[in-house]
């Protein structure tokens, strides 16, 4: 059966320039006709971190490369889409103004539809493209710049209902990594330290554990870990090793009492879903202490546990792509070419603002 939607799909949020082509046929299944993703990683590593401005020129030197490798992939030419949708926010201004007016240029001059995406939602809806989930379900996105439990009611109807008070988690994994002398990014490197290491040899906290709102807190783990390496410096490798291996079992202690109050909120509020979800987005999905102790908890509660292939779950431009679909699918009207970037963008716009807001919007 031949698509009857294929749109392309813009993501230059951070530090990955990425490019795909996705269909969605007459029945709503999704299909990827192509994927293309280039990675800053090597540019940023020796800074410990992203830098804007390098990230921001990279994305001008990538995209246009990267947009004529996804169409020839999928075998397609521009005049085959039928619209365009790039990532608005949130994010690193500079990244969002490469991708946005590339698809503004592209759009004023083929007359195809623009969608400005939320890069949370795509996120949000990814499980929709590769599992064929229906509404409503609990996401759990857990990346560099955000930690958040979010009910996905339908598109563009989001509910928060925890984030971070401070560090987002994958900050939290960096800013341990550094602080150990380990390599940027911070996820992989404290899990492959983990592994040689000693979960029990540090007590360090387990921050809201116990409370009944259902926000995350990283910060003080961090200053603990920060505590613990210096009582006992200088580190050997397996003090490393067990620092890394201490902090991932805080944090999955944490974690499952935290998205167990989610779970058991969920049903408590939604019984009547036949069968409940919770969907984990984002690269510190990537950690497979953190997976386990997602789906051990899933399975007590009896939730599917759903995590999209790993490149669906870090920075891609599929899941803009699909977000854009589905916009198209409920018939929301495209954005005109007067729409701005955010680098502050919140899914939930109703929720309180927990970190300070200014002219650029709600923190989180």
């Amino acid at each position: 059966m031949a698509p009857f939607l294929r749109i392309l799909g813009i993501e230059t949020s951070c530090d990955e320039t990425a490019a795909a082509v996705v269909a969605r046929h007459d029945d709503g299944r999704g299909e990827i006709l192509s994927d293309v993703v280039f990675s800053q990683l090597e540019e940023h590593s020796a800074y410990g971190g992203v830098v804007p401005e390098i990230a921001a020129r990279a994305h001008v030197e990538a995209v246009d490369g990267l947009i004529d490798e996804a169409l020839a992939r999928a075998n397609l030419s521009l005049s085959d889409i039928d619209a365009i949708a790039a990532t608005s926010g949130p994010g690193l201004i500079g990244g969002l103004l490469v991708g946005l007016m590339t698809a503004k240029a592209m759009s004023l001059a083929t007359g195809k539809p623009l969608y400005a995406i939320n890069h949370l939602e795509g996120h949000a809806l990814t499980a929709r493209l590769t599992d064929g989930l229906s509404f409503p379900y609990l996401m759990l996105l857990v990346s560099g710049g955000h930690t958040q439990l979010i009910l996905v009611k339908g598109v563009g109807e989001y509910e928060r209902w925890g984030t971070t008070i401070d560090d987002a988690l994958g900050e939290a994994f960096d800013k341990t990594a550094k602080l150990l002398g380990l390599p940027y990014p911070g996820g992989p490197a404290v899990e492959k330290a983990a592994l040689s290491g000693n979960p029990d040899r540090f007590v360090l906290p387990r921050p809201l554990v116990g409370e009944a709102r259902l926000d995350f807190s990283f910060s003080g783990l961090k200053t603990a870990v920060r505590q613990a390496a210096t009582e006992i410096a200088p580190l050997s490798d397996q003090d490393v090793a067990d620092i890394c291996a201490s902090f991932q079992k805080a944090i999955s202690r944490t974690l499952k009492d935290r998205i167990g109050r989610g779970l058991a909120r969920f049903k408590a509020e939604y019984g009547g879903v036949e069968n409940p979800a919770l969907v984990v987005a984002g690269g510190v999905a990537a950690n497979q202490e953190i997976r386990r102790t997602l789906q051990a908890l899933c399975t007590e509660h009896r939730f599917n546990f759903i995590a999209p292939p790993m490149n669906l779950c870090t920075d891609n431009a599929s899941m803009i792509a699909w977000a854009g679909l589905e916009r198209m699918a409920k018939d929301v009207s495209p954005d005109t070419l007067e729409v701005a970037p955010r680098s502050r963008w919140p899914l939930d716009t109703e929720a309180q603002t927990l970190l300070g807001s200014g002219k650029r919007g709600a923190k989180a």
